[in-house]
């Protein structure tokens, strides 16, 4: 039997980059611990598949709550959100965000979406990783906890609901012990998440450390028990992200195009041999063909005329007789739109075979957003160039919309 094939996992440290190896069946080792924070100086990483875990200076946290439990529609509301923050990845730099399901209450879903800056000259090992994600989901924590920890010299922290990363973020604090300075960052943190929607105190606190630091600031600040503890092992989290930068990724379809590159060239060498012979043989016949195809056109060039006059007539009453432009089916088409159980009514709908233009309210933002994007997907009403402003919340506290769409008018030549 073969000796099972190592997992090398790349983890920031305090200092510099750690570097953790698992055999099959077996917990996590620590290899070595190297003193810097540039992953492509990591000297002599052992063989076998590389998974790193990205530091949190490296990305974006963004918790945020849906008025929905539909798991298809997070990516795209998270998008939404995304812009409306002004956070864009770059979309030649591969997969560079994620979004992770936090807890669900009723109609409403917590989530955190995560955006990595694009990496550059150095952030990535000389050999290329088979996974990514991010250091703060690899560390087990349970209920609605702090922890608090050094990656590369500065202090990070990361919240933690019913045991799920909530939110991370790091900090510029390079102090030897939390301080209070760093315990008024995770108060902020914790002031932007409400104002997400999103209530949560902690109930423990830990502090992953070496020695005996000082937290009384900490204890002071949240009024709650602070643990300090060593940092735990690592583990590559369940289930794993979706990020994959572009290098990595120009270089897995390098190698799968470089396994398939023989046989192609063998194809195309027979195919180009061929053709050789087919096209000779194809240029006599197409020569005879011609001359048969012009006689019959010259025999029906009137015939072809009396069709294409049928056809501009038809295309003319296509308005009055065709389903499609029928306002009730273009309304029922509309009515499918609305997200079920969202709440989100018409009030009024103008409606034609060229024009069209709804009014209505929802109870969420989200809602009008939603159904303003199902509009935009339904391919019966794809014909129809649809503008759609953002809503405006009424003294009710429902949002009033006002969508349009239009056929665009052909243009003439």
């Amino acid at each position: 039997m073969s000796k099972p094939t190592d997992n090398v996992l790349l983890v920031p440290g305090a200092t510099g980059w750690e570097i953790w190896t698992r055999t099959a069946g077996s917990m996590p080792t620590l290899a070595f611990a190297s003193d810097t924070a540039i992953a492509a100086d990591i000297p002599e990483i052992p063989a076998g598949d590389i998974s790193l875990l990205f530091p949190v200076k490296a990305l974006t946290a963004v918790p945020m709550q849906v008025g929905t439990t539909d798991e298809s529609m997070f990516a795209d509301l998270t998008a939404l959100h995304a812009e409306r923050l002004g956070l864009r990845t770059d979309p030649m730099a591969g997969q560079l965000s994620d979004t992770f399901p936090v807890s669900a209450d009723g109609e409403t879903t917590a989530l955190l979406s995560v955006f990595l800056r694009t990496p550059g000259e150095g952030d990535l090992p000389a050999r290329g990783p088979k996974a990514f994600d991010i250091s703060p989901r690899a560390f087990p924590v349970a209920g609605n906890s702090a922890a608090l920890w050094r990656e590369f010299g500065r202090w990070v922290f990361a919240l933690h609901r019913d045991g799920k990363l909530l939110y991370c973020q790091a900090t510029a604090n390079d102090g030897a012990e939390p301080d209070t300075a760093l315990a008024r960052e995770v108060r902020f943190a914790m002031a932007q998440i409400s104002m997400q929607g999103i209530r949560w105190e902690p109930s423990h606190m830990i502090v992953w450390a070496d020695g005996a630091p000082d937290v009384s600031a900490l204890v002071s600040t949240f009024r709650t028990n602070v643990e300090v503890a060593p940092k735990p092992v690592p583990f590559f989290p369940e289930p794993p992200s979706k990020l994959l930068p572009a290098d990595v990724r120009a270089a897995r379809r390098a190698t799968e195009q470089k396994r398939n590159i023989t046989l192609a060239v063998a194809a195309l060498a027979a195919l180009y041999l061929g053709l050789i012979g087919w096209f000779g043989y194809g240029l006599w016949k197409t020569s005879r063909e011609a001359a048969v195809f012009d006689r019959q056109a010259a025999v029906a060039a009137p015939e072809s005329e009396r069709y294409a006059q049928h056809i501009r007539r038809w295309d003319e009453l296509a308005p009055a007789i065709e389903l499609k432009n029928h306002p009730v089916d273009i309304l029922l088409r509309i009515s499918s739109c609305i997200p079920p159980g969202s709440g989100l009514r018409l009030k009024n709908a103008d409606i034609s075979g060229s024009e069209i233009k709804l009014m209505g309210e929802g109870p969420t933002f989200e809602s009008v957003k939603s159904f303003s994007l199902r509009l935009s997907k339904e391919g019966d009403l794809a014909h129809f160039t649809w503008q759609t402003p953002e809503p405006n919340q009424s003294k009710n506290g429902r949002w009033d919309f006002v969508f349009s769409g239009e056929v665009p008018t052909a243009i003439q030549p």
